[in-house]
């Protein structure tokens, strides 16, 4: 099920990269707030899969920050997201679903997709299989684990800030 739902942030330039990480056995993901990762918020986009991504985050604001995705590709939306990073016990976790252009959602009514906070840095954050990074002021890198059946492989998707 994870290969369809880990396709959640479709960016720019894809390329094979170390920096993803994963929670071993009985690792509890560290303290962290919403205001550690707030340089998140904005408006990106990048091209991908022969498309246009676009992502906007909201700022931190009741306890998550919310994001809403798509991808247009033969200007048609492809898919959306709409998820949030929300602070739960002292930490943090990455929730999204997706839905197909007509709204359909791809997940069961009340499953979602959960990414659990491994690690965090100064402008740089990293959940199971993604890793979200600010290069600067108006550039974001996303490193994903993509699980292909036979294979796994990490990508690295690349945004601009839309002014």
């Amino acid at each position: 099920m994870r290969t369809a739902i880990i396709l959640y942030l479709f960016h720019v330039g894809m390329v094979s990269a170390q920096e993803t990480l994963q929670l071993t056995e009985g690792q509890q993901s560290p303290n962290a707030t919403l205001e550690d990762v707030s340089w998140i918020s904005g408006h990106w986009q990048g091209e991908a899969f022969g498309g246009i991504a676009e992502e906007i985050w909201g700022p931190p604001l009741g306890d998550s920050m919310m994001f809403v995705f798509k991808l247009v590709k033969d200007n048609k939306v492809s898919f959306y997201e709409i998820g949030h990073i929300q602070q739960v016990d002292h930490t943090l976790i990455l929730q999204l679903k997706h839905f197909q252009g007509n709204l359909k959602g791809w997940e069961e009514k009340d499953v979602t997709v959960d990414f659990k906070l491994v690690k965090l840095e100064k402008n740089k954050v990293f959940f199971e299989g993604l890793t979200m990074e600010l290069v600067n002021e108006n550039e974001m890198n996303v490193s994903v684990l993509i699980d292909g059946g036979n294979s796994t492989e990490e990508i690295l998707f690349a945004y601009k800030r839309v002014p």
